[in-house]
């Protein structure tokens, strides 16, 4: 067994060399550059895959699968890939296009008549091309806390579109919406009779031997060998629960590997032909690599790319990298942030899977990227990063400036029994403050992992105690708010987070019979 081992160390040892000749690369010295930078992130874990002229020819792993064990993750370790799985939503309406089901500028109230945002005209004019370019109009997250750990099906959360607040005018900006490509997602459905998990498994995993990829939670124990999700508190992370996104899958539902994630990046570097097999068209290639909304870029002064445009494609990011076109898109999940990025001039793709919500993904990939491509700038990706991060974290005093603020020995102007009942806000639904074992307790209707006590912070304040773990938020208040006759009429929320907009939801008080 030992001669066996040493045989097979002595081959990867061989075949490492033949690939670092191959590519002008040092891949040891790629390795340890990964290695301290994971140590130094303090990230849980992180898998990082190269791809270059159609072979896996770098895998990185590091660190534990969770805190507290000793479990190395490996190349076909399940991590969420979260947005980078809109990527295959555009691909397979690209493949409905070519079969004649759907046009890129179809509206979507022919497929989904419900379909309603800010304004009627607006409304029956968005288009595919639209919601998948992110320039319907909506702000970016906004809406999110629609369908954040919600059981609601993916139909409810499209009705409940139309009271998210319009960001800027129709096709006049960029605003990131989850709910557009969730929307996405059931046109598949409509126009196949299929969900978009059959479609994304028939269409795109089966043919390029994906076998563990999967868009569902409840598939994790059957596959095994997964990263464990972990938020952060106090400067050290802590295992959280996978959340479930099954009923958002194509906007970010899909779990894979950097084995798996491989065959999809070298998929999509082949233009879209697996083997002999062309799944995308030329036409479809080029259009979701199309710019369909561009951003500002300042030309008055460098930057660290050599970049001169910077634009969204359909389901993809693009831009240039120091002469190169760069395609790609991040992720973020529950306790997880992973990357996938493309050079197509170069045949080259990068990926990076963490399961840690302080994450070093694009440092890792703007050092590949630049050894791959001979830049010499003098750059340590990862150093500069954390610092900038650790100095954002620093400087970020939304939640101290709340404690700091805090009055104490203040009594709330209405008593418990006054607030207890049932509230309503359009955009979500009902929410209840309801009495529990002589506690306070917040409860939302369709999203039961948001549940919550309350404990009187000052005046009419209460903080939200949850009582789950959240990757993106921590502390939170509700304000009580009453009429002059101090009878209450509704409640504020303030969480102060960049992902999930509580503000947005403002409910009512139900008048009770």
């Amino acid at each position: 067994m030992k001669r066996i081992l040493s045989l097979i160390a002595i081959c990867i040892l061989f075949t490492s060399e033949i690939q670092a000749q191959q590519t002008n690369v040092d891949l040891k010295a790629l390795d340890t550059y990964y290695e301290k930078m994971v140590k130094d992130w303090d990230v849980p874990s992180a898998t990082i895959g190269i791809v270059k002229d159609g072979k896996l020819i770098f895998t990185g792993n590091y660190g534990t699968m969770e805190v507290g064990t000793n479990q190395k993750p490996n190349e076909h370790t399940l991590y969420a890939i979260a947005s980078n799985s809109k990527a295959f939503t555009s691909a397979m309406i690209g493949m409905l296009v070519q079969e004649g089901k759907l046009n890129w500028n179809d509206k979507v109230v022919k497929y989904l008549p419900y379909f309603e945002v800010y304004d009627t005209w607006v409304s029956n004019n968005v288009t595919i091309r639209d919601i998948l370019s992110h320039r319907v109009g909506l702000g970016t997250f906004s809406g999110d806390n629609i369908w954040y750990k919600s059981n609601l099906p993916a139909e409810d959360i499209i009705k409940r579109i139309k009271h998210v607040p319009q960001a800027y005018d129709f096709r006049a900006g960029y605003g990131y919406s989850n709910l557009m490509f969730i929307t996405a997602g059931e046109i598949i459905e409509k126009v196949t009779g299929k969900s978009w998990a059959e479609n994304v498994q028939e269409r795109i995993l089966n043919p390029l031997g994906m076998t563990r990829t999967i868009a569902s939670v409840y598939d994790l124990e059957k596959k095994g060998n997964y990263a464990t999700p972990h938020a952060r508190k106090d400067d050290k992370n802590y295992p959280i629960p996978w959340a479930k996104w099954d009923n958002v899958a194509a906007t970010g539902g899909l779990i894979s590997s950097v084995s798996d994630i491989s065959k999809w990046m070298i998929f999509n570097l082949n233009n879209g032909i697996h083997e002999k097999d062309t799944l995308l068209s030329k036409r479809t290639r080029n259009m979701v690599w199309t710019p369909h909304n561009n951003h500002y870029i300042d030309h008055t002064t460098k930057n660290d790319f050599n970049q001169h445009f910077n634009a969204y494609g359909l389901g993809w990011g693009l831009s240039d990298y120091h002469g190169r076109l760069k395609v790609g898109h991040t992720g973020g999940y529950d306790g997880m942030i992973t990357a996938v990025t493309l050079i197509p001039d170069e045949n080259l793709g990068v990926v990076v899977l963490t399961n840690g919500p302080k994450s070093p993904i694009m440092a890792a990939t703007y050092y590949a990227l630049d050894k791959f491509l001979g830049v010499e700038n003098g750059k340590d990706w990862s150093t500069d990063y954390l610092t900038n991060t650790n100095r954002n974290a620093k400087n970020d005093t939304r939640i101290s400036d709340r404690v700091n603020s805090r009055v104490l020995s203040t009594k709330p102007s209405v008593q418990p029994k006054d607030f207890v009942g049932n509230y309503y806000a359009d955009i979500y639904g009902k929410i209840s403050i309801v009495e529990k074992n002589n506690e306070l307790k917040l409860q939302f209707s369709h999203s039961p992992l948001l549940s919550a006590t309350l404990t009187h912070w000052h005046y009419d304040v209460w903080k939200i105690n949850w009582d789950h773990p959240h990757a993106w938020f921590s502390f939170g208040t509700i304000k009580i708010n009453t009429d002059n006759n101090l009878k209450v009429t509704g409640f504020n929320f303030d969480v102060p987070n960049d992902d999930f907009f509580f503000e947005e939801i403002k409910p009512k008080k139900i008048k009770s019979n």
